[in-house]
């Protein structure tokens, strides 16, 4: 009987063999110049913020708007009443009263002076007299008149009107409130919102006007927005330069919400390669580089870009290496 044994098991090692794909191309790694993107905070702005104050001292009869509420120039943001006026008015209404009577009695009383001495029956003397008495009387109404028209203009003046059309940013008074003349009891927040950057005194050189910023997105996965740099400020405060960025598309932003920009502050060597040239494996991103023996899978570190399609290396790369494209 032949023992034929226990079967022998070979262990053979197996072999990745990387391989360049079809249509594959090449990119030679390169040092390029890059703006230098500093992350910073930035606060938002409005170009102006107009007080709407009070014309005549009183008491706050209503309230037409509230905070946040979008108003023209000149929409009615309060009404200040003063019972002084009120008494004023009837007082003046019950003296012209008078006058317009007197006024009546007077032109009656010239007409038949005027009669008279045109009969022979009156002297030129009675007619001035009566004429006199007519105009005097008339120019009394006038003036009384006068008086009664400014202080119908007082008590219209008791509006508080919009200064500018914008967003009512506070309004500090709610009815019942007394308020003095010229109180500021709103602030309207006019044209469009801007953001106001600080940096360090450092930077202050390496800012340029007109130089792009990156304005980072207020919720995660909304859009980035681009804007730039119009104004820089030739004074330091404390110890920090501060610049305006105009960014559009922030109408909606908060007057003083803070966000985080990214501002250029000087330049960069960077290595920026396609994005389609990385692999990720196991949580680990690799590059295929070329080589004479064979492509090499080599480990690296990236970051984003503001081009989507490109990324920057950080490390696993250097300048003048080979890698495969797709």
């Amino acid at each position: 009987m032949t023992n034929l044994g226990s079967p022998k098991i070979c262990w053979l090692p197996l072999l990745l063999i990387s391989a360049l794909p079809a249509g594959a191309g090449e990119f030679t790694v390169a040092e390029q110049t890059v703006a230098n993107m500093k992350a910073i905070f930035g606060q938002a702005e409005s170009r102006e913020i107009a007080p709407a104050r009070t014309r005549i001292g009183g008491t706050i009869v209503k309230r037409f708007v509230d905070e946040g509420a979008q108003v023209k120039a000149g929409d009615v943001i309060a009404v200040v009443a003063d019972q002084k006026l009120a008494l004023q008015a009837q007082s003046l209404d019950g003296q012209i009263s008078a006058l317009i009577s007197q006024v009546d009695n007077a032109n009656v009383a010239l007409q038949r002076a005027e009669d008279l001495l045109k009969k022979g029956f009156a002297t030129k003397a009675a007619y001035d007299q009566a004429k006199t008495n007519a105009d005097v009387l008339a120019h009394q109404l006038e003036s009384m008149k006068a008086q009664r028209a400014v202080i119908a203009q007082q008590t219209r003046e008791g509006e508080v009107l919009a200064p500018k059309d914008g967003r009512l940013l506070t309004i500090g008074v709610v009815p019942g409130a007394v308020v003095q003349p010229g109180e500021p009891i709103a602030r309207v927040a006019s044209g469009a919102l801007y953001l106001r950057l600080s940096l360090p005194e450092r930077h202050a050189p390496l800012l340029q006007l007109g130089a792009p910023v990156t304005v980072a997105p207020r919720v995660a996965g909304g859009p980035s927005r681009e804007g730039k740099i119009v104004r820089i400020y030739p004074e330091l405060d404390n110890g920090r330069v501060v610049a305006d960025a105009e960014v559009e598309n922030i109408d909606n932003y908060f007057v003083g919400e803070r966000v985080r920009i990214y501002a250029p502050v000087g330049e960069r060597k960077a290595m920026i390669v396609p994005r389609d040239a990385v692999t990720t494996r196991s949580g680990v991103d690799y590059v295929k580089l070329a080589r004479a023996e064979g492509p090499l899978d080599v480990a690296v570190v990236f970051t984003d870009t503001a081009d989507p399609e490109k990324i920057e290396i950080l490390s696993g790369l250097k300048a003048g290496d080979r890698i495969v494209t797709p």
